[in-house]
């Protein structure tokens, strides 16, 4: 059961509680409960009809219901009157294995049968756009390289302090905020955590960075490419694999500081890079990032081959540090948990298999990819992808054949409603329907 959430409320002061879920799209879905019956929610959980979400379930099948994490709890920064909750579907009294909070603590239980955790850490991008999002919001952020732009960022200071404030209160442990590669985008960067802390974290962050935003006037997205010609919103983790308080990734006689153990996570994440795509760049705008041409500031910093270096920001995964790699494939759109689910199955391939992820590169890859005409390229559409991932025992064993089933499905369904209105061309302006359905990612 957790903690009594009636007396907590009582003791914080809170009226209302958001009990939440993510769907396979990663939209979050929720219903607000007032106090008086959050006893009731907390036992038998908040009644959905699935079908009404990405979840590929019809209007025959029974509810599922939300049974929240009483770990999970955040009282709202900006409305102390309501607490926000992470919860677990069930349907039946049984875990919807399709559903992505359990597809992710399913792989931490698998991961646990070793005696591991891990560990990880999210930077999230995201845009500050008008409120019809037809252009950034600020009309002087135009340098070629804005980057670190000073002027820019604190021109936004009044809403960066209230989302860094709203961290600290929390305890997340921010620590830096700044202006992105691209005019009108930001990052913000908080303490790692375990990682389903870190997804929950970051399914909040996206709800309260948007929510925020709006509370300024302004509207913030995380679509991977709103824009042709600037830097796209990338999603880079932080990955570390723990037993206790033991890094089980660091090794300081290694060049790069990483152990056997840690390579051999590498390798396995680089062995299903190409089908765990289709989680991590999950929307066809993602694949305008993916591949892309050098944008205005000069580079994309998006990756386009299946490669690892160390601190180099032009593969796809870097080593900026002993002990921790980063992986730089997702994007804005990824499901928080998906996210980090996708990288423990990934890992314990690795693990299982000691899989080998070879020599570091130490080329800038993006001038240089031809001198490895040998070297996997990653998907560049999300058709692709879902190929991949179809095709991929790896994964189809580690979530079950019948959950990467069920989300490719629904992906193509999204697919088909694409094809109906547009063409897609990524040399082409981004299209209207990618707006529609991806600036709300």
């Amino acid at each position: 059961m957790g903690k009594n959430l009636a007396s907590i409320a009582k003791a914080k002061k809170i009226k209302y509680f958001l009990i939440s879920f993510v769907d396979l799209f990663g939209v979050l879905r929720s219903k607000l409960v007032p106090t008086r019956s959050i006893a009731e929610m907390q036992k038998n959980g908040a009644g959905f009809g699935g079908f009404a979400a990405w979840l590929d379930m019809t209007p025959a099948d029974p509810d599922i219901f939300a049974i929240p994490d009483t770990d999970s709890l955040i009282q709202l920064p900006w409305n102390k009157e309501v607490g926000w909750l992470a919860s677990d579907l069930y349907m039946n009294g049984k875990p919807v294995e399709a559903s992505p909070r359990v597809m992710l603590k399913n792989q931490i239980n698998n991961l646990s049968k070793k005696n591991l955790t891990m560990k990880s850490g999210v930077e999230c991008e995201y845009f500050l756009l008008t409120p019809d999002a037809s252009n950034i919001a600020d009309p002087r952020d135009i340098q070629s390289k804005p980057c670190y732009d000073q002027l820019a960022l604190m021109r936004r200071y009044d809403l960066i302090k209230e989302i860094c404030d709203s961290m600290i209160e929390l305890g997340w442990g921010p620590y830096q905020n700044d202006h992105e590669d691209a005019n009108g985008q930001f990052e913000m960067n908080w303490d790692y955590s375990e990682c389903l802390m870190t997804a929950d974290r970051h399914t909040f962050f996206k709800f309260m960075v948007k929510s925020l935003a709006e509370k300024h006037g302004l509207r913030a997205s995380f679509m991977p490419k709103p824009f042709q010609n600037l830097t796209g919103n990338g999603c880079h983790a932080h990955i570390s694999v723990w037993q206790g308080n033991n890094n089980k990734f660091l090794d300081k006689s290694d060049r790069l500081g990483l152990s056997r153990l840690a390579y051999n996570f590498l390798g396995g994440i680089m062995k299903n890079a190409e089908s765990l795509s289709a989680f991590f760049n999950p929307t066809i705008n993602s694949y305008r990032r993916i591949n892309a041409p050098p944008t205005k500031s000069g580079a994309s910093w998006s990756p386009s081959s299946i490669s690892y270096s160390g601190n180099n920001r032009t593969h796809m995964i870097r080593i900026p540090d002993d002990g921790r790699f980063e992986l730089r494939l997702m994007d804005g759109s990824a499901n928080p948990y998906l996210l980090q689910a996708g990288v423990i199955a990934a890992g314990l391939y690795g693990l299982n298999n000691k899989s080998d992820p070879g020599e570091p590169l130490n080329c800038n890859m993006y001038t240089d990819y031809k001198q490895y005409p040998n070297l996997a390229r990653l998907p560049d559409d999300l058709e692709k992808s879902l190929e991949k991932l179809n095709e991929s025992k790896n994964i189809k064993e580690a979530f079950g054949e019948s959950v990467i089933n069920s989300y490719i499905k629904l992906k193509n369904l999204e697919l088909d409603s694409f094809y109906e209105e547009e063409n897609f061309d990524k040399r082409s302006p981004v299209t209207q329907w990618e707006k529609n359905n991806t600036l709300d990612c």
